[in-house]
């Protein structure tokens, strides 16, 4: 049983989308964001880039994407009929932003989900090296679509539990990598694990500061999620208090669960025996002499990578609903089943996922595979994020009351907001640097001539239907 939705927020004062997600399940889901695929996967192959210095790239894109989500949070606490930044960025810039920021998002969830199947596979095959690559695949996304058809309370209850078992793996690390530093630990190769292998093999910057911007073109793909929590604020009970607690967290969280984490295996680990096509985390223990651990944290990190494609399963399905209540997405998208969840847009999303399943059939390679994708997502990602802070300049100019009676101001206002654009600026041009990053590079703008064409087509159609009803 379906039924559809009757208008967007203001039309009839009601969320169709019901607020069942409590504090608990916005703080945790908040933190799985800040904890994605590419800290787990991903920090070899930057760590290989960068040596140590990928603690500061880290810190850095940390701390920038900390304004953009104040500057979220501020945006949607001004106005509690908006339902994610696809509402206040039309609201504030015009419908095409709405269009590209909604579709754009949708898109990114869907390349990251590929990523995660990628990631998902590789983490599978630790065990069971001979399974077809495609089994774990499809295996992870009819599991997330079975639980999300349910309720947006089960899906809270999911990803709540996925990101438990991420933080007691991460504060297990650390708790471990210090025992190792603190014990004099020797690993069966003759490795002393100390502090000192931080700066002992050529610095700091081992490999310059070409090494270390080289850094941040994966890095930036461990961020994304992070503005999860935005997709959210229709479905909190109580977003005027969860949302500002949530975001007020992020640089806590980016000490914690990344600094320390990669502190943690490098003086374990020095860095230059870190394998780039493989997770750290589990390499960590391999190379200490304790495999059996090595299976926990390869547990661990498949489930890292099953909750951020839960996450991207969740946020799709919202943004084609809010798409859709726009006349920006087909009609049928706008349908609630009778437990309030977008049903066919979950299906549509999850379809879309399992084709990534055929992108590894082309690229054996798992890791070339997973550093296309991870570009394409990042570069996508940096557009929304660009996107919040155009609309939060749209904001201070057009509605400086609502900024004046704000109780969560984002620091730095508007010369923060161009700080962080001209950084994700500076990001682009980073990822000219490298072939692999290069490619996704210049492939990427196809998606927004697409989304341009499809935009006039539907603008067209808006207009012969205000003539029919005139």
């Amino acid at each position: 049983m379906t039924r559809k939705a009757s208008g967007a927020p203001g039309q009839d004062g009601h969320d169709h989308l019901q607020r069942n997600l409590t504090n608990r399940h916005i703080q945790l889901i908040a933190i799985g964001g800040a904890i994605g695929t590419g800290l787990f996967m991903g920090s070899g192959k930057t760590i290989s880039l960068a040596g140590p210095s990928i603690i500061f790239v880290y810190m850095t894109i940390g701390i920038m994407l900390f304004f953009v989500m104040r500057a979220m949070g501020e945006l949607l606490l001004s106005n509690l009929q908006y339902r994610s930044f696809i509402d206040f960025s039309a609201d504030l810039l015009g419908p095409w932003a709405g269009f590209f920021t909604g579709w754009t998002y949708w898109f990114c969830w869907i390349v990251t989900g590929i990523a995660d199947v990628i990631a998902i596979t590789g983490y599978a095959q630790f065990w069971f090296p001979d399974i077809p690559q495609w089994l774990p695949a499809i295996a992870c996304v009819l599991l997330l679509l079975g639980l999300n058809l349910l309720t947006v309370k089960l899906f809270g209850e999911t990803e709540f539990w996925f990101a438990m078992i991420k933080i007691v793996a991460i504060v297990t690390l650390i708790g471990v990598g210090l025992w190792m530093v603190f014990s004099g630990f020797v690993s069966p190769a003759g490795r002393h694990a100390a502090l000192a292998n931080l700066w002992n093999d050529g610095g700091m910057f081992p490999n310059g500061l070409m090494g270390f911007f080289a850094g941040f073109q994966i890095a930036v793909f461990a961020f994304v999620g992070i503005e999860l929590v935005g997709t959210t604020a229709a479905e909190a009970k109580d977003p005027e208090r969860t949302l500002p607690r949530a975001i007020n967290s992020i640089p806590v969280r980016i000490i914690v669960f990344y600094v320390l984490a990669l502190v943690a295996i490098m003086t374990v680990t020095p860095w230059r025996d870190v394998v780039p096509g493989k997770s750290p985390f589990v390499e960590l223990f391999v190379l200490a002499g304790l495999p059996a651990a090595a299976g926990v944290i390869n547990f661990v990190v498949l489930t890292s990578a099953a909750s951020s494609a839960n996450s991207g399963v969740f946020s799709t399905s919202r943004m084609l609903y809010g798409l859709s209540l726009k006349g920006d997405a087909p009609q049928s998208f706008g349908t609630l089943s009778s437990r309030s969840v977008p049903s066919r847009g979950l299906m549509f999303s999850c379809v879309c996922l399992l084709a990534g399943a055929f992108l590894m059939w082309m690229i054996p390679d798992l890791m070339e595979a997973f550093t296309l994708v991870t570009t394409v997502s990042a570069i996508l990602f940096m557009f929304v994020w660009s996107l919040i802070l155009l609309s939060y300049i749209a904001y201070r100019r057009q509605r400086a009351e609502l900024h004046r009676a704000s109780r969560f101001r984002m620091p730095g206002g508007v010369p923060m907001c161009v700080a962080c654009l001209a950084f994700f600026a500076g990001i682009l041009v980073l990822l000219t640097l490298k072939d692999d990053t290069r490619q996704a590079l210049i492939v990427t703008p196809l998606w927004f001539v697409v989304l341009g064409v499809a935009y006039q087509f539907v603008r067209k159609r808006a207009a012969v239907g205000v003539v029919a009803i005139q």
